[in-house]
């Protein structure tokens, strides 16, 4: 149980899925810290080392964890992992004694961390892909449903709901791509000693039957860990900047579609808004308020993972010579913190997708309050083939529709298609049957159904060979 009568980070209870907390938790590291030395000490008792009674009497005792003890002892000796040794060796009467024999002290917590950062990869990416296997339902719901499309945050050409959420959809497989390849260069340190040489292995194992790189090969088999072949003391922490740099992209991905919600849930569009609960509370003090508060906690969280790659680019180009230890406070915060709001974006994200509320009735006003404009530049090409200016004509057309605007700006319904049909110059040039249908915006969307449809058929190709990696 948490106690909330000291500071704890939003992370601790309210941001991220339980998941990703437990694989960031301090029991959890200590645990996998005790995996790895009961395996270290495995293999140093096939090398004759130690006995099977100590790895066994490590074994008994690997998962018991005692944060409360441990947290004494390093009140008095200032070291973390040293006092995780100490606490397990005063758990093991029999093996207390070879914990941790040889190694250094990131041969340990770099293999670790490179253990957590692999499998809360995995865990993002099946975020991802639950994400982008909403967005495909929503797409294929919406190829065919015309929208206003806008530039500038001005009323632009018509396009397809569909066809804008192939954007979001898209800009995700780029990121889902981005993190498989981050995962396949995450690896550990391995066992090479206080500087990378291995020297303390040498030594231990002189005279015995296994080398040291036939230990640590050993080692790393029961850890299923691939690991840089050489290091300093550490793994190279360009690692960690590649993988902030990864949650990154997939933040930049729903900063984007949580931005453009907020943007079209405002009441001059009012064509989409978040899902919002039957007793949900929009308002302390505006009890009508519908506030986009999912997509802005995105948003916000978004800019938080944003701002976490560059303290890993200093960590890593500020690691002087073999290491520097300025690395190791703002890691314990910036690791976890990056995934676990990076997996709060994620869900929070494939809940706004499958709860997305679409007013029909709002997007087909605003085709039809603005569509007219785009649709002139139909008009322009078919006066153009006719053998007219474009340049004239395009004038003329601008004209018409400033005109146009004025009386929208007015709160009047657009009178563009009147104002084309009264003037005899067009009509000459295109009868007034054409006109209309010209102007019917509805069909000014291109191919861009056709695009969804083509994007969705590749999309379920990319999740389905992403189910069998």
């Amino acid at each position: 149980m948490l106690n909330h009568d000291i500071y704890n980070s939003p992370f601790s209870w309210r941001y991220g899925s339980e998941g990703m907390r437990a694989l960031w938790s301090e029991a959890g590291k200590r645990r996998l810290w005790r995996r790895i030395w009961v395996a270290l000490a495995e293999v140093q008792a096939e090398a004759g080392l130690v006995t099977a009674e100590q790895v066994e009497d490590l074994r008994a005792h690997q998962l018991g964890v005692d944060l409360e003890r441990a947290h004494r002892i390093e009140a008095e000796i200032g070291h973390d992992l040293m006092a995780e040794v100490r606490c397990y060796a005063e758990q093991c009467p029999v093996g207390g004694g070879i914990i941790h024999l040889g190694a250094t002290s990131m041969d340990v917590e770099d293999n670790a961390d490179a253990l957590r950062l692999r499998e809360a990869l995995e865990l993002i990416e099946q975020g991802v892909c639950e994400l982008l296997q909403a967005l495909a339902a929503r797409i294929e719901e919406t190829c065919d449903l015309p929208c206003m499309a806008y530039t500038h945050l001005q009323p632009a050409e018509p396009t397809t709901v569909g066809y804008r959420l192939c954007q979001y959809a898209q800009d995700l497989l780029l990121d889902l791509e981005g993190l498989r390849r981050t995962r396949s260069v995450v690896r550990g340190k391995g066992f090479k000693g206080a500087v990378g040489t291995g020297a303390s292995y040498g030594q231990l194992l002189a005279g015995c039957s296994l080398t040291p790189a036939e230990m640590e090969a050993r080692v790393l088999a029961r850890l299923r860990l691939e690991v840089y072949p050489v290091t300093t003391q550490t793994y190279p922490r360009k690692v960690d900047w590649l993988v902030l740099s990864a949650l990154a992209g997939v933040a930049q991905s729903l900063h984007r579609l949580a931005l453009d919600l907020r943007i079209l849930q405002s009441p001059p569009f009012g064509e989409w808004s978040e899902p919002f609960g039957r007793k949900q509370v929009g308002s302390s003090a505006m009890p009508f308020k519908r506030n986009p508060v999912t997509a802005e906690k995105i948003c916000s969280l978004a800019r938080w993972v944003a701002a976490l790659p560059p303290v890993a680019w200093e960590n890593a180009s500020l690691s002087a010579l073999e290491r520097t230890l300025d690395d190791s406070a703002n890691r314990r915060a910036a690791l976890p913190e990056a995934f676990l709001a990076t997996d709060e974006i994620v869900r929070s994200g494939t809940r706004l997708v499958k709860g997305l509320n679409l007013n029909r009735e709002a997007i087909a006003r605003n085709l039809e309050t603005y569509g007219p404009f785009a649709a002139t530049e139909a008009l322009l090409m078919e006066v153009a083939r006719a053998g007219a200016s474009r340049q004239e004509w395009h004038e003329r057309l601008r004209e018409h529709a400033m005109r146009a605007w004025a009386a929208v700006q007015a709160g009047h319904p657009n009178p563009l298609l009147e104002q084309l049909l009264e003037d005899a110059e067009v009509t000459r040039l295109v009868c007034a049957e054409r006109v209309r249908e010209l102007m019917d915006v509805r069909r000014y969307v291109g191919d861009a159904p056709e695009r969804c449809r083509a994007f969705l058929d590749s999309l379920h190709v990319h999740l389905e060979g992403t189910r069998g990696t």
